[in-house]
C-alpha cells in the first residue's frame, strides 16, 4: 500500500494540476508545499478508495454528524437579512455531507454565486482549490478553483481565480480544452460550455473587506507542514493506525476462513467420475487424500482465536479514537476492557472539546460565507440594503460539560427521579439489561460483605 501511494504522489507531481501548470496558465503561484500536496492526495485516496474497514469514511462521517447534529442557524435583522436567510436555510439544510468532505480531506470552501435571482453555494473540496495568498493570520486571500467537464469526448477545465488586494476584489475565469484527460490543453472561450457562457472573464469589485467565500478547516494542528495555514484531515494523526486496523481485520477474517470446518477423508471412499476424480457430496466440506488407510476420516475443526484477534482490533480502534479526539466507544466496542470512571470522563471530555472546536470552525466559515452572500446581494440588487446578524444553536448534549450533566443526573437518582440502572446505562454506555445486571451484582457483593 505504501509503495503504491508513493507512486501515486509522484504521478500527481508530474500531472496536470501542479505549480507549473498554474504558473503557465494564469501566471499565478500556488501557496502550497509538496508535503502538503502529498498529504491532501493521501487523505483523498484513503477516504474515497479504502478497501478495508472504510475507517477514513466512518471517522469523517461521525465527526461531521456530531458537529452538525441538530444545528440551527438563522439570519435576522432586516428585509435584507430575511432574503439572505431564505437562501441560507436552503444551503445549511444539507450541510452535513459537505462538512464530511471537509473533515475527510482537510478543508472545504463555501463559495456563493447568484443564479436566477437566488443565491447558491459551491462546496469545493480540498483537492479542487489551490490557495495563492494568505494574510498574517493565515486567512486565505486568494485562490484558484478548478472545475472540469467532459463534452463530446473532449475535456474542459475552468480555472476561476480570486484575489483580494486592499479592498479591491478581482475574479477571473479561463477555460481550457484538451483531447486528453491528463492535459490542460489550449485556452478556449467560456461560451464553448453551455453552463459557463454567462460567466464574466474578469470582474472587479470595490469595498470588499474579505474573500468572497468561507473556508472550513478541521480544528486540528497541521503537523504535515506547520508553516501552512491549510487544514488537515480529522484522521491525519491516525493514518498508520488505520492501516494497522485493516491488517488486523484481514487476520480476523483469515482466522475464520482458514479455520472453517472440514472433513479430511480417503479418496477411496468416494465414487469416481469419468475423469477419475472423487465425487464429493459437499466440495466445501470434504478434502480428500490418497492414503493406504481405508478407514481414514478426520475432522478438521481448529479452535478460532476470536477473542484474541478482537482484543487486538479493539486496542487499535482505541488508539485511533484517542488520536482523532473521539471518546472511547465511538469506534471500538463500548463494553471493551475495564475502564475507570475517570478514564471514561476524560475520554468523553476529549470528544466534547473536539466537537466544540470544530463547531466554532464551522461557525466562522459560515459567517464568512454569509458575508459573501451579502456582497453578491448588493452587486445584483437582490434585496434592499440592511444590517444582519447570524445566530447559531448547536446541540447542547454534544458540547455540554459532562461533569455538570453527571452532577445533575446524580441528583435525580438521589431524589428517586432516575433509577440507578438508568444512570449507569448513560454513564458507561451500557444497554438496559447489562446495567440492571451490574447493579444487581454490586448489590449482592455488598450484601455478602455485611455481617
Amino acid at each position: 500500500m505504501i509503495e503504491s501511494v508513493k507512486e501515486f504522489f509522484e504521478r500527481m507531481r508530474k500531472g496536470m494540476f501542479n505549480k507549473t501548470t498554474f504558473r503557465n496558465a494564469l501566471g499565478a503561484e500556488v501557496a502550497i508545499s509538496e508535503e502538503m500536496s502529498d498529504a491532501l492526495e493521501l487523505w483523498r485516496e484513503m477516504y474515497e478508495n479504502d478497501s478495508g474497514l472504510h475507517l477514513p469514511a466512518a471517522i469523517s462521517f461521525e465527526m461531521a454528524r456530531m458537529v452538525t447534529i441538530e444545528m440551527k442557524s438563522t439570519i435576522l435583522g432586516s428585509p435584507r437579512a430575511d432574503f439572505l436567510n431564505s437562501n441560507y436555510q436552503r444551503i445549511i439544510e444539507k450541510i452535513r455531507i459537505p462538512v464530511e468532505y471537509g473533515c475527510a480531506k482537510g478543508g472545504l470552501v463555501m463559495k456563493p454565486y447568484v443564479s436566477d435571482g437566488k443565491i447558491y453555494v459551491d462546496f469545493i473540496q480540498a483537492d479542487k482549490f489551490f490557495p495563492t495568498a494568505f494574510d498574517e493570520t493565515g486567512k486565505i486571500l486568494g485562490a484558484i478553483f478548478l472545475q472540469t467537464k467532459k463534452k463530446n469526448g473532449r475535456y474542459y477545465t475552468r480555472l476561476e481565480q480570486h484575489s483580494l488586494c486592499g479592498n479591491v476584489y478581482e475574479i477571473s475565469n479561463r477555460v481550457f480544452c484538451s483531447n486528453q484527460r491528463d492535459s490542460l490543453g489550449a485556452p478556449v472561450d467560456l461560451g464553448e460550455v453551455e453552463e459557463w457562457k454567462n460567466l464574466a472573464e474578469k470582474l472587479s469589485l470595490s469595498n470588499v473587506k474579505q474573500p468572497l467565500f468561507g473556508y472550513f478547516k478541521p480544528a486540528i494542528a497541521n503537523t504535515v507542514d506547520p508553516s501552512s495555514p491549510l487544514g488537515v484531515s480529522v484522521f491525519a494523526n491516525a493514518v498508520n493506525l488505520i492501516e494497522d486496523a485493516n491488517k488486523q481485520y484481514e487476520r480476523f477474517l483469515w482466522e475464520f476462513e482458514s479455520g472453517e470446518r472440514a472433513i479430511v477423508a480417503n479418496a477411496m471412499a468416494f465414487k469416481r467420475n469419468r475423469d477419475g476424480k472423487p465425487e464429493l457430496p459437499d466440495k466445501r466440506l470434504y478434502r480428500v487424500l490418497d492414503v493406504e488407510d481405508m478407514d481414514f476420516f478426520k475432522e478438521w475443526s481448529p479452535e478460532i482465536r476470536e477473542d484474541a484477534l478482537t482484543d487486538g482490533l479493539n486496542n487499535i480502534f482505541r488508539r485511533i479514537e484517542f488520536n482523532c479526539g473521539f471518546a472511547y466507544g465511538t469506534i471500538s466496542d463500548v463494553n471493551y476492557a475495564d475502564r475507570t470512571a475517570e478514564e471514561i470522563r476524560t475520554s468523553k471530555q476529549r470528544s466534547y472539546a473536539t466537537i466544540s472546536d470544530n463547531q466554532k470552525a464551522l461557525k466562522n466559515a459560515l459567517c464568512d460565507m454569509v458575508y459573501a452572500m451579502d456582497i453578491w446581494c448588493s452587486v445584483y440588487n437582490l434585496a434592499p440594503m440592511g444590517n444582519y446578524e447570524i445566530s447559531f444553536d448547536f446541540d447542547d448534549s454534544i458540547a455540554a460539560d459532562r461533569k455538570t450533566e453527571y452532577e445533575e443526573k446524580q441528583s435525580l437518582v438521589s431524589n428517586g427521579i432516575m433509577a440507578p440502572w438508568e444512570f449507569r446505562a448513560w454513564y458507561f454506555g451500557e444497554d438496559e439489561e447489562t446495567a440492571k445486571r451490574m447493579i444487581e451484582e454490586m448489590k449482592n457483593d455488598g450484601d455478602k460483605g455485611t455481617v
